[in-house]
Parts: structure tokens; C-alpha cells; sequence
């Protein structure tokens, strides 16, 4: 067997300094922290939290009074820190700066008078923060079925957004149907979809080729994970999606496979490394590290802990 793990995979800088953010915050104020919705999208990640003492809440009315909030890096509302300062909480505010570069876009867009089409997966944390800047000029669309189903004004006013974490190549199909069915329509200068996605797209799309099977190390509610695998499938190859080692079987593998081996932007190194030694050791297999694109980006920490962390 050959194990071909693709470079770049794994966290990326908006996970990294998420999860730095509620470590840095356990060590200031101590436990419980409260965080609304999960930190990333990952189980392990969230679990390992949770033992620590951090309570992930769906709503800011369960966050007593007083107490810190930490926001994932999926983004909030505004509505949501309205209800954090009604409660007198201290908030600290870990959201991607790709994402918050959406929710800049949507508030401009929206002042200037258009209706914005957002891009996105419906219920998606991302989705619902970035839908709440400007709700009134808002309207979601998943695919391209939706965008011929679009009943606006041929002549309206009209911008694009995207959810950070789609799909290149999804997004440019729905992109080009809006431009055909309205010519007018405007987006942001720069691609919404992030660094990070584009780069773990890249390298799966560059590498599958030489894959029989593919392993996505990541959770099934993170959409660049469930990305990952689709390319893969979209390609022919049988892909699995898999929070860890313990769901791997070695069924899913011969003993002369290529697999290729890769990690949503959630997904932490360690598995990644558990699931080679799976392979190493049920199938003697030899490992080839690829690197497709540099990566060297990285975020500071929320200005709420930059104080705290430079003590």
C-alpha cells in the first residue's frame, strides 16, 4: 500500500486561533466559559472542551448573566450581541476574519440599496450570522435550481456573497447562473471562499487521480470536510469521512490501494497522524508526503485576549 497525505490539510488559521482564543480565555478567567454554537465544527475538538469545563450553547438566554461568551468562528449576528450586552456578558468575539470580511460586505451591500443573494448552505452557523447583518435584503440560494427559481425583478438591484466554506467549483456554476439570469449583478472584488478551502480543494482535486481510496479526516456537519469528500466522489473514488481512527475499517482498503489522505480545516494533526499508523500497521504501507501550496497565514487572537496573552 501507498499513502499519499496531501498538503496543505488540516486547521487552518481562523480554527487555529479559534481554539488558541477559548484556551487562552480558560486560562484568564477559568471554567465555566459558555461559547455559542460550537467552537469549530469538530467533535473530537468539541468533546475535549466539554471536558474541560466549556458549555456550548444554541442560545445566549442559557449564558447566565455576567458570564463570558466566547463566538465561534463561524460568526454571529447582530442580533446575538445585542443579547449578550442585555445580559451584561463579557463577549469575546473569535469569529474568522474571512468570515467578518462577509459580514462587512453584506452590511455595505445592503446600505447601498441592493438585494444581496447569499450562497450558502440553509441552517449553516456561517449562513445564519451572515443572514442576520441585513435580513431584509437577504435571500439564500443553495444551487443552481434555486437561482432559476428566483422570482426578483429583472432589473433589480442586485450583489452576490458566499458562505466562506462552498465548494470552487459549486460556486462557480451558481455564480455563472445568477450572471445569466440577471447580467446586472454585482460580488465582492475578491472571491468569497477562503485561503484554507481553496487550498484543501486544490490539493485533493491535483491528487485524486492517483488515489484509489480517500480518507477525509473531519466531522459530518463541517461543510469543507464534506467538500473534500465530494470532490473525491465526483471523481470516482471511493471517499470516507471520519472523525478518527476507531471509525476506520480495513475493509474499505486493498492491500495494493493508493490512499489519500486528507483533514478539513477543523480537523486536528493527531488523528490525521492515528489513522497513518492504521494503515502502517494493518497494511505495511509506505507514506509520501505532497505539498501542492504553501500555506503561512495566521491570525491574532480576538482584541478582547491580546492584553491578556501579552501579560
Amino acid at each position: 500500500m501507498k499513502v499519499i497525505l496531501a498538503n496543505p490539510r488540516g486547521f487552518c488559521a481562523g480554527v487555529n486561533m479559534a481554539i488558541d482564543a477559548l484556551e487562552t480565555a480558560i486560562k484568564a478567567f477559568g471554567t465555566p466559559i459558555y461559547v455559542y454554537h460550537e467552537i469549530v465544527h469538530n467533535r473530537p475538538i468539541v468533546e475535549r472542551f466539554t471536558q474541560l469545563g466549556v458549555v456550548f450553547v444554541d442560545g445566549i438566554d442559557e449564558v447566565p448573566e455576567g458570564q463570558t461568551v466566547l463566538y465561534s468562528a463561524h460568526g454571529v449576528s447582530p442580533v446575538i450581541r445585542e443579547q449578550s450586552k442585555a445580559r451584561n456578558l463579557r463577549a469575546i468575539d473569535a469569529t474568522c476574519p474571512l468570515v467578518t470580511k462577509v459580514h462587512m460586505e453584506a452590511v455595505k451591500y445592503a446600505k447601498e440599496g441592493y438585494t444581496i443573494v447569499l450562497i450558502g448552505h440553509e441552517g449553516h452557523d456561517e449562513v445564519i450570522g451572515t443572514m442576520g447583518e441585513a435580513p431584509t435584503a437577504m435571500v439564500l440560494v443553495e444551487n443552481e435550481a434555486d437561482v432559476e427559481a428566483l422570482t426578483l425583478p429583472a432589473d433589480a438591484k442586485l450583489a452576490y456573497l458566499t458562505q466562506t466554506t462552498l465548494s470552487v467549483d459549486e460556486t462557480r456554476g451558481i455564480i455563472a447562473a445568477l450572471k445569466r439570469k440577471y447580467p446586472q449583478v454585482t460580488g465582492p472584488n475578491k472571491d468569497d471562499i477562503c485561503y484554507a478551502t481553496q487550498n484543501r480543494q486544490e490539493a485533493v482535486q491535483t491528487l485524486v487521480p492517483e488515489a484509489d481510496v480517500v480518507v477525509v479526516l473531519g466531522s459530518q456537519n463541517s461543510s469543507n470536510s464534506n467538500r473534500l469528500a465530494e470532490i473525491a466522489k465526483l471523481k470516482g473514488k471511493p471517499a470516507y469521512l471520519i472523525d478518527r481512527v476507531s471509525e476506520m475499517k480495513t475493509s474499505w482498503f486493498q492491500p495494493t490501494d493508493t490512499v489519500l489522505v486528507t483533514a478539513g480545516a477543523s480537523a486536528p494533526e493527531e488523528h490525521v497522524q492515528d489513522c497513518i499508523g492504521f494503515l502502517v500497521e494493518h497494511f505495511n504501507a509506505d507514506v509520501e508526503s505532497r505539498t501542492i501550496r504553501e500555506e503561512h497565514v495566521s491570525f491574532p487572537l480576538p482584541k478582547e485576549l491580546r492584553v491578556i496573552s501579552n501579560r
